[in-house]
């Protein structure tokens, strides 16, 4: 094997006349690297977002959700309570009242999505308290409200501006700005806002009644075993939705993009294969009389080919390393300096987020690289191990 390596990295870094050949091998080489490096930073943004993403839903959600098909009563909530919390997995529950409203700044009039929370328990389920930016979760009274920055940004509203809104039902509230939150999700920031939970309730028309139990666990991962186990000791009555339930199309739609990407991008390193295949067949051509008088002095097939094939696993190995280091080390830059902003409008963040995730992304990545490699290496080392020494060296 020794002497294969050596025979492969000579023909490698051939000198004088043979300097094309060296030349075709370091495009080879770039090739790979170039690939590598494109595929790298693209997984790692698309797992940035799918990780910035999941971490601003879970933020502004719980990790379990549960419903009752008539509602929940104040009283109801009690029994339920004591059920969830036996579940050792459990580390936050709060009750909640959703609903639509209209906001109305001046003439302007703007529909929104209500969330009816209990301030002393919502920060056991959600990250809103983190969120606040200004006014605190502890100023929630009965006549407080608690909006989004941006929706702020749009009305015009700051801490304690009045308010007026509008419920379904036709009631009119006056409330108080007590505090403004900035998730970093421009939709939540500009359609969500926040009241105490019995202001929900009066708005709604629904006395004594929430609309949901929020759930949060030490794992969020073991939200699917933990909704089975507390499916079987509600029973029937209520309806159990995980975090990836009720985003399951948005991270559906994410995983498919994800796989979309490294599929297209193995693309550009399947093209660089095809110049490790023209690399080596034009060196084959080059060293027939080499080939020949090896297989002369006793070498066999297999090593002929293993010297055209390591030659090959060499301009691969050296593209796949230095694309990983490239890849890598533009995500570090990304990663630090954040000198690419999006619009948050449409991203929903205002940066290019980046994840390096070694397992499984990197490594699939190197592991395609070096497999596309030594496929491309096998009709150029068949060819030369197939040569016979007479047909290799009758013209010479």
């Amino acid at each position: 094997m020794k002497t294969e390596l050596f025979i492969s990295w000579r023909y490698l870094i051939t000198k004088r006349k043979e300097k094309f050949i060296s030349l075709i091998s370091v495009i080879s080489v770039l090739g790979i690297a170039i690939g590598v490096t494109a595929l790298i930073v693209v997984i790692a943004v698309m797992a940035g977002f799918d990780r910035d993403l999941r971490e601003k839903i879970v933020g502004n959600s719980s990790h379990i959700t549960i419903t009752g098909f008539k509602g929940i009563s104040d009283a109801e909530y009690g029994g339920l309570l004591k059920k969830i919390t036996l579940n050792s997995h459990v580390k936050g529950v709060s009750p909640c009242v959703q609903g639509q409203i209209l906001l109305k700044e001046t003439d302007r009039f703007f529909a929104v999505a209500m969330k009816g929370i209990e301030p002393s328990t919502e920060p056991q389920v959600t990250k809103i308290d983190k969120y606040l930016v200004s006014g605190s979760l502890g100023a929630l009274a009965k006549d407080g409200i608690i909006i989004g920055k941006e929706l702020a940004g749009h009305l015009g509203l700051k801490l304690n501006s009045p308010v007026t809104v509008y419920s379904p039902t036709g009631k009119q509230y006056n409330l108080k700005v007590v505090g403004v939150f900035n998730s970093g999700m421009y939709d939540y920031d500009l359609n969500l806002v926040f009241v105490q939970a019995k202001t929900a309730q009066d708005l709604l028309g629904l006395p004594g009644q929430f609309t949901s139990v929020a759930v949060k666990l030490d794992d969020l991962y073991l939200a699917n075993k933990i909704k089975d186990e507390l499916s079987s000791s509600l029973g029937y009555d209520y309806n159990l939705k995980t975090w990836t339930e009720t985003n399951q199309n948005f991270f559906a739609a994410l995983k498919l993009e994800k796989l979309t990407m490294f599929i297209i991008l193995t693309l550009i390193i399947i093209v660089a294969a095809f110049n490790i295949v023209s690399t080596l067949s034009v060196l084959v051509v080059n060293k027939t009389k080499d080939i020949g008088i090896l297989k002369a002095i006793g070498m066999s097939s297999r090593q002929i080919r293993n010297i055209f094939t390591y030659e090959g696993f060499i301009i691969g190995g050296l593209g796949t390393v230095l694309g990983t280091a490239g890849g890598i080390g533009l995500c570090l830059l990304l990663k630090k300096y954040q000198f690419i902003k999006l619009p948050q409008d449409i991203y929903y963040i205002d940066r290019l987020p980046v994840s390096i995730e070694l397992w499984p992304d990197i490594a699939l990545i190197i592991l395609a690289a070096m497999v596309i490699t030594v496929v491309s290496t096998i009709y150029p080392a068949s060819k030369a191990a197939g040569l016979q020494p007479v047909e290799a060296l009758r013209y010479e």
